[in-house]
């Protein structure tokens, strides 16, 4: 305890001495001084331990108090501000177990000269650049590289996920970490740090090739291509899938193998999707699906049908795919309509909520419903239902939703559509909330969140369910666990729609939390991919999200004209609930 150090009570040193104040900030925050840890309990004060980490990330370790006062409390008078930066200073002093050790002096906060400074992050930044100044020079020049990466301890200060100022330091530290590793050949440890490196994955490939390792070259490219989807959502470039094909080519007794013919293709129509040639990417799309349905490969089958409704929706067509898609496979191979609507799951939820898109949605299902009891099609019934349910959530109909998604998850479990039934249980989730049942919400998301698992879509659906967490938690400890669980999963190639939702949740819980820092950062993104995903409500629910940051900076005004914005989004995208609920913002009790 702070306490047990001599200079607890803050008792003046002695002329010369100096104290050796230790400071983790990769892959943790830690403090020690002389040799005594702080404990985490000490840092009583959020703004505390936050000064200390600003500091030993400032250049000199000082920071002038104006700077301080408009890092942390930007939307405060000055007067206030200066309070609560010298109460952050008297409760660092106080973790610290010296007064000596912050200075504030002609209005510069910094380290006191008896703080003897050992800071992670220079260390590892020395380090790195005499690695790289030294790049080859062959013989230390492994270890010179081994040894910066080495003093890498991980993310800085990753429990801070939010925090803008963190932003650009991060980035510059983690970016001289892959340098590093690039630099000297460390591909395994590059691969850890980024799964979607193309060059390391393909490094490896090469590696395994020039042993004549067929078997582990192929291992890396799945694992490349797996990675860049889940990350970026993308495929590997041709390049890549050359490589790929040389080591399907390399003399073995093995033969290759239909899934290995079929990763080839789907790869190949990613690399002419992103070139924009989606007429060929379509093409691609369909003859993969045919040779993954001879040789029984599900999985695949969703994936090109998930590059061919992409192909189809960049050219304005995907709802006549998607009607005809349906009722041919409910038609004909209906063990395989669920693997169909798993590779159109993000299309088809895109749609149902763009203006008015449920409606049109509906009208679709109705069809898809009796196609289905004509070819006694269990999961064509199901997913059916769920589309139905979902219409009728959005109209607003709660009893007529919840009877078609019980209907829904019913149907689905008989069918094992794991992605459609957890859809269905995302959506009764959101009933229960409507209803004020959060205990019921719970039980819900938890049954979800367990059944994604099981999914190929596991990403996606974990992250619509853990928005509705957020939603569902009942207690301020249980938000913050849930929000924190939520950003856990928001990697950079997080499923851009299917992360709206949570974002915008979580941002209106920390506002309302009173954690304004966290808010704008969350919402910026929110609506960064708005912008690029056009439609939908997200729009409507951004405005009513910086209406609830606007009440809590106490700008009633303005968060006033962001509750009418919502609501009259809404209404034009016939979602009566969720407007009536924009208005009721607007009221005194609001």
């Amino acid at each position: 305890m702070a306490g047990d150090s001599p200079h607890a009570a803050g008792f003046p040193l002695a002329d010369g001495d100096a104290m050796r104040v230790s400071i983790h900030l990769l892959g943790r925050f830690a403090v020690s001084v002389d040799g005594r840890d702080v404990p985490a309990a000490d840092w009583r004060r959020d703004r505390a331990a936050a000064l200390v980490k600003l500091l030993a990330l400032s250049p000199g370790h000082r920071i002038h108090r104006e700077q301080a006062m408009e890092r942390f409390w930007p939307d405060a008078d000055p007067e206030a501000a200066g309070a609560s930066l010298r109460k952050a200073i008297h409760f660092a002093r106080r973790a610290l177990g010296a007064h000596e050790l912050i200075e504030l002096r002609n209005d510069i906060v910094s380290f006191g000269p008896q703080a003897e400074l050992e800071i992670d992050t220079e260390s590892f930044e020395a380090a790195a650049k005499a690695a790289l100044r030294g790049h080859g020079n062959d013989v230390r020049e492994g270890s010179d590289h081994e040894r910066a990466a080495d003093l890498y301890g991980g993310r800085l200060l990753p429990d801070d996920v939010f925090v803008e100022w963190l932003e650009a330091p991060r980035e510059q530290l983690r970016q001289r970490y892959s340098d590093v590793l690039r630099a000297g050949g460390l591909w395994q440890r590059l691969i850890a740090l980024d799964p979607a490196d193309e060059q390391a994955q393909c490094a490896l490939m090469q590696a395994a090739l020039d042993a004549g390792n067929r078997v582990e070259a192929i291992r890396q490219f799945n694992q490349l291509r797996d990675n860049l989807h889940a990350e970026l959502g993308v495929g590997p470039s041709a390049a890549t899938i050359a490589l790929y094909e040389r080591a399907l080519a390399l003399s073995s007794t093995e033969t290759v193998s239909s899934s290995e013919r079929v990763r080839t293709a789907l790869a190949w129509g990613l690399v002419h999707l992103q070139s924009g040639a989606f007429d060929k990417a379509s093409d691609i799309a369909r003859e993969t699906r045919d040779l993954a349905l001879g040789a029984d490969l599900p999985r695949e089958v969703g994936e090109a049908s998930a590059l061919l409704g992409l192909s189809s929706m960049m050219r304005a067509q995907w709802p006549q795919l998607f009607r005809s898609e349906f009722i041919e496979w409910v038609r004909a191979r209906p063990a395989f309509v669920k693997h169909v609507f798993d590779g159109h799951l993000c299309l088809s939820e895109f749609c149902l909520c763009s203006a008015k898109g449920h409606a049109e949605v509906a009208g679709l299902a109705r069809e898809l419903l009796s196609v289905a009891e004509e070819a006694g099609s269990v999961a064509g019934r199901g997913l059916a239902c769920l589309l139905l349910g979902e219409a009728a959530l959005f109209s607003g109909e709660l009893d007529e939703a919840e009877d078609y998604l019980g209907e829904a998850e019913r149907l689905l479990l008989e069918a094992d559509a794991v992605a459609g039934r957890v859809l269905a249980i995302e959506r009764l989730a959101e009933i229960a909330l409507e209803r004020g049942q959060k205990w019921r919400a719970g039980r819900l998301i938890q049954r979800g969140l367990a059944d994604a698992e099981r999914s190929w879509l596991s990403p996606h659906l974990i992250m619509r369910m853990q928005a509705l967490a957020v939603r569902a938690a009942a207690t301020p400890k249980m938000v913050a666990e849930e929000i924190l669980a939520g950003d856990r999963l928001m990697t950079p190639g997080a499923c851009q729609p299917c992360s709206m939702a949570l974002r915008t949740a979580s941002a209106i819980a920390l506002a309302e939390a009173g954690k304004l820092e966290e808010v704008d950062h969350r919402l910026n993104e929110a609506e960064r991919i708005a912008g690029m995903w056009h439609g939908g409500p997200w729009a409507a629910a951004l405005w009513e999200a910086r209406g609830v940051q606007r009440r809590a900076q106490k700008k009633e005004v303005r968060a006033l004209a962001a509750f009418e914005e919502a609501a009259s989004r809404y209404e034009e995208l016939g979602r009566p609930r969720d407007q009536a609920r924009c208005l009721a913002r607007m009221g005194p009790e609001g």
